[in-house]
């Protein structure tokens, strides 16, 4: 007869609150989680050419293209700043926002197989996707600082201030809004597969309603308000007003995005909560 008293080290039962984020759990399993990101940066570039030279080529491209696309063609206003020192801020920031995005809204359809089997806190995925976007980012981020000092004291076209030392925050709210962001598509991407293709279609417009190319300042008055309702543009501003010396700040716009990007997370771990309990009868 099987012992009524026994005492378990483990045990494995549902959340009992849809609100409830064990992070005492999620840091038990911190090896499983370095051992994610190191996966994700190993294997994603292990069979090309380059390598993770591909890090350092993508955002200079792109911002090339930029210049040429939106500096000389169209004629966009970059506030006076230099063109490649103001596209590439926007690139660095938006890719890592960006991918965090894609790869986090699609975890539960890529991570199936794995769920299935075994059991960890799945917080694990989205976490690890962010993180492994945080090397991408800091080697980018890198590249950008080179642009900024050349710009600053060789060029003198530059004047950064003291709002660099908002850059650790700036990081965190854009990696809590793709991780909140993204734990919410997740859920809805489980049961209604189409809105993986209106995401990636979604992304791509999302962008042209942040201020990666362009400053706000640049925009009409009547159309202004679209990219002061996204939570994104007061980073984008911030970063550029730090490290460029733009014009226009308004660090109550960093407050409101901090408040948006907050309500954004507890709705991606309440959903993310809600279907991780059964979402292998859908996936």
């Amino acid at each position: 007869m099987e012992d009524q008293n026994q005492i378990w080290t483990e045990e494995i039962k549902s959340n009992e609150s849809l609100f409830s984020i064990n992070l005492t759990e999620v840091w038990n399993y911190r090896d499983l989680l370095f051992m994610l990101v190191k996966r994700d940066f190993i294997t994603f570039y292990k069979q090309t050419i380059l390598g993770p030279l591909w890090f350092i080529i993508q955002p200079l491209l792109t911002m090339l293209i930029y210049v040429l696309l939106f500096g000389q063609v169209a004629k966009l206003s970059t506030d006076g700043l230099p063109q490649t020192a103001f596209y590439l801020c926007g690139i660095t920031v938006w890719n890592y926002f960006s991918e965090s995005l894609n790869k986090t809204s699609t975890v539960f359809k890529d991570n199936a197989s794995v769920f299935g089997k075994v059991y960890f806190p799945r917080l694990i995925m989205p976490l690890s996707i962010v993180f492994s976007g945080l090397v991408k980012f800091a080697i980018q981020f890198f590249i950008f600082i080179l642009v900024v000092l050349y710009f600053t004291f060789i060029d003198k076209q530059l004047h950064p201030n003291y709002w660099i030392l908002a850059t650790p925050f700036l990081i965190l709210l854009m990696a809590t809004f793709a991780l909140g962001l993204g734990m919410i598509f997740s859920s809805l991407t489980n049961k209604y597969k189409d809105l993986t293709f209106l995401l990636t279609f979604g992304i791509q417009l999302f962008m042209y309603a942040t201020p990666v190319v362009y400053p706000i300042s640049a925009l009409p008055t009547k159309y202004a308000f679209v990219s002061k309702i996204n939570p994104l543009s007061s980073i984008f501003e911030c970063f550029r007003h730090g490290y460029l010396g733009s014009k226009g700040f308004n660090p109550n716009d960093l407050i409101f995005s901090t408040i948006v990007i907050f309500f954004v997370l507890i709705f991606g771990v309440v959903i993310f909560n809600k279907i991780e309990k059964n979402f292998m009868d859908t996936v």
